[in-house]
């Protein structure tokens, strides 16, 4: 799977369009099982993580991966924790203006990772309200696979 970087602008629409209706314990197992259902299909050697808040609702980890990706995920995490918009577009943000996540955002790098493949999971009404992340790919891959993810999620709900 080959991915271009895409724009701000296009970002910013990704986060838009996939905003959900409602999000459950079941929808949180049904997104990863989704998740985890590309990622075998293509081989992947990722990990994925679904939260709600504080809590994990949905892990897996798939042939390949390693703790390094859970490890990656924690800090492509906290990045769409702290902004509220993906840490792909984050990421993007800063290096539209020149510079780099890490030179310039005060954060420790060893926190926080602007890389792709964290997304926020917004519900109508209620904002944020928790992340889906995968790692274990080039962060194009990453986060492409996470907003294909959604897109077939979200379908399923009569929205995106």
């Amino acid at each position: 799977m080959t991915t271009t970087s895409p724009t701000i602008s296009e970002l910013i629409a990704q986060e838009r369009r996939l905003t959900l209706p409602h999000f459950s314990y079941d929808d949180a197992f049904a997104l990863g099982s989704l998740l985890v259902g590309l990622a075998r299909e293509r081989h992947a050697p990722v990990a994925i993580d679904v939260r709600r808040g504080a809590q994990q609702l949905f892990h897996a980890a798939l042939p390949g991966s390693s703790a390094d990706n859970d490890a990656w995920i924690d800090r492509k995490r906290k990045v769409v924790e702290r902004y509220g918009e993906s840490s792909y577009l984050v990421g993007t943000r800063f290096r539209a203006k020149g510079t780099t996540f890490e030179e310039s955002s005060r954060l420790d790098p060893d926190t926080y990772a602007a890389h792709g493949g964290s997304f926020p999971i917004a519900v109508e009404g209620a904002g944020v309200i928790g992340t889906v992340t995968v790692s274990g790919l080039p962060q194009a891959e990453d986060h492409a696979m996470v907003v294909e993810a959604l897109e077939q999620f979200a379908a399923t709900l009569g929205t995106g």
